[in-house]
């Protein structure tokens, strides 16, 4: 089974929708990842609206593609898109990062749709290598996707796995990079350069892919290349260039807005900002 499919006027809407959807959520708790959230919009949208095998009345159907969110602090898009695409209802965000609710500030199994706890960085590439792995011994036909934040990438375990699901020739692999260039303290290239990507992910034997992070019709293709890659032996990075929180002015590429909530003065130009953008 598919999941629901959209245009891309309509996951255009939607995303300015979802962005929303992040800063009314953290705001309203004052905690939370809005930047790196904001940035993965797009590519999460294209995941479960455009590529997607899965089923949201059945979350472990056997066949369905597995998402690894190994950036797990992005949970206010990722239970945004999650619910969006039915896994539970809508009302259920509400409820976010606060006490008895599933929806907690990082990625946790026991909300539907999500495949594995991430927290600390570094682990997802590793938990998605073992379930691509699983794929082959079942003989299961599915792919594993896992969501990189790039930061992240400065954590040795990242290192280990690539060249592991190199030499096991795990091509039902897909790791996408949210490369936005900031994390926690300032930017990646200050702080420990992860450059350069291409040459670094091609050494250890990966197909690289780089695009717009958020152009639909670029992540589109991308994932159509990942999948016409199966047979090749190799697994795929794809580095999505994307922009720290995207969409309103005074967030964009600001360390500042990693894991903070806006105030009321700052929700209300963001939601300005959104709420003039046309997108279709």
């Amino acid at each position: 089974m598919v999941g629901q499919r959209l245009g891309i006027n309509e996951l255009k809407n939607l995303a300015n929708e979802i962005r929303k959807k992040i800063l009314l959520m953290t705001y309203k708790v004052n905690s939370g990842h809005p930047g790196g959230s904001m940035s993965l919009v797009e590519v999460l949208l294209a995941l479960y609206f455009y590529k997607l095998n899965y089923d949201p009345a059945n979350p472990k159907w056997e066949l369905r593609d597995r998402v690894i969110i190994s950036k797990g602090h992005a949970t206010p898009v990722v239970y945004s898109v999650l619910a969006k695409a039915g896994f539970f209802p809508e009302e259920e965000l509400e409820g976010f990062r606060q006490f008895g609710s599933k929806l907690q500030g990082h990625v946790y199994f026991e909300v539907p749709g999500v495949e594995f706890n991430t927290g600390s960085l570094g682990h997802g590439l590793a938990a998605g290598i073992g379930m691509a792995l699983s794929s082959r011994y079942k003989g299961v036909d599915f792919n594993v996707y896992v969501i990189l934040g790039d930061g992240e990438l400065q954590e040795g375990s990242i290192w280990e796995s690539a060249m592991f699901a190199s030499h096991h020739k795990i091509d039902n692999l897909c790791a996408i990079l949210d490369y936005n260039k900031v994390q926690e303290n300032g930017f990646v290239n200050e702080i420990v350069s992860i450059e350069p990507l291409k040459e670094r992910w091609e050494s250890f034997g990966w197909n690289y892919i780089e695009i717009d992070g958020h152009d639909f019709n670029q992540i589109f293709e991308s994932l159509d290349a990942f999948t016409g890659n199966k047979g090749s032996g190799k697994p795929t990075i794809i580095v999505a260039n994307t922009v720290k929180g995207k969409g309103v002015s005074f967030m964009e590429y600001k360390h500042t807005y990693h894991g903070k909530a806006l105030n009321k003065e700052e929700l209300e130009r963001a939601l300005k900002e959104l709420n003039g953008v046309k997108n279709v």
